[in-house]
């Protein structure tokens, strides 16, 4: 067996990895969203006793899974540019991480 035969098209990782960006990006925006808007709040209340942290994560893992059923059935068979999805999907991972963290949230709604 050659190489040529062993190598497989990277479109089913390059589909994982940048769902996964995007459901990072979805979590940290949902929850920067309920600290700004009430009405945002209120609406990721799915369930009294967790509070809003239902709908903000429920979201982010929809948001996952969707996209990589999305993204695998379009690029599935197929070679990606590796590297670029790379770099969107940790553009992504890092918006929802600075979207989690209280301070950037004090920052951006002035000093709440």
């Amino acid at each position: 067996m050659t190489t040529a035969e062993i190598d497989k098209p990277n479109g089913p990782v390059a589909a994982a990895l940048l769902a996964g960006g995007i459901g990072s990006a979805v979590l940290g925006l949902l929850t920067f969203g309920a600290e700004a808007s009430e009405g945002i709040k209120t609406l990721m209340n799915w369930y009294n006793p967790v509070g809003p942290l239902m709908g903000k994560s429920s979201l982010g893992i929809i948001a996952f899974f969707l996209s990589w059923v999305i993204l695998n059935s379009l690029w599935k068979g197929k070679e990606t540019n590796f590297n670029r999805i790379a770099t969107i999907a940790l553009a992504l991972v890092v918006v929802g991480l600075i979207f989690t963290f209280p301070p950037v949230w004090s920052m951006l709604l002035g000093g709440e």
